[in-house]
């Protein structure tokens, strides 16, 4: 290779070996290995966000509770109607400490209702008197108005009469009622229906 002047084409084909042209008459092939670049897709990197609810979301949660949500919809519905916030150590301490509270009023009044029960469940029994009828029968019924309104005449105490459950009493004798104080506590309160 005497020339000083060299020419090199270059020819792409299918195969694997490529062709230089030199200009000298002379072909010289070079035998290529067909490196083959991989791609490899990845999955979708999720992005979330940690939020706390400000408010009750329909579908989505209650307040107060911690969530992870997409952040297109916590940028796009959640923020700007203000029924979220992204969840910061500070939030997530004020957080605790509100429900701490929270927890403490609800002991204090399932207390309450507690001693109340007690109270009535030592009374003893309630009297109601009815006009009379034929044997045991009473004209009317006694209801939770009635049961309402002697509690607050005896013991000063006002009681909601739609926590009062009655059996129906058409007849004089002894039933019980049912008081719910509380979702966990109920007081069973004993009813003397007799006639004038």
């Amino acid at each position: 290779m005497a020339s000083s002047s060299l020419s090199l084409s270059w020819s792409s084909s299918l195969c694997s070996s490529h062709t230089f042209n030199v200009v000298g008459n002379e072909t010289l092939k070079v035998s290529q290995r067909r490196s083959t670049l991989e791609v490899v897709a990845q999955k979708k990197a999720k992005k979330l966000r940690k939020v706390i609810l400000k408010e009750d979301v329909l579908d989505l949660g209650k307040q107060g509770q911690l969530l992870d949500v997409k952040a297109g919809f916590f940028r796009n519905f959640l923020l700007p109607t203000g029924k979220a916030q992204l969840m910061t150590p500070l939030l997530l301490k004020e957080m605790k400490m509100a429900n701490e509270r929270i927890e403490a009023e609800k002991q204090r009044v399932k207390e309450e209702a507690l001693q109340l029960a007690t109270v009535f469940e030592t009374v003893g029994a309630f009297k109601v008197k009815r006009k009379g009828g034929k044997g045991k029968q009473i004209f009317g019924s006694v209801t939770a108005q009635d049961l309402v309104d002697i509690i607050k005449a005896q013991l000063q105490r006002d009681i909601d009469k739609r926590l009062v459950s009655l059996p129906e009493i058409r007849e004089t004798g002894e039933y019980i009622a049912e008081l719910k104080l509380h979702p966990d506590v109920t007081a069973r309160v004993r009813l003397n229906v007799f006639a004038n």
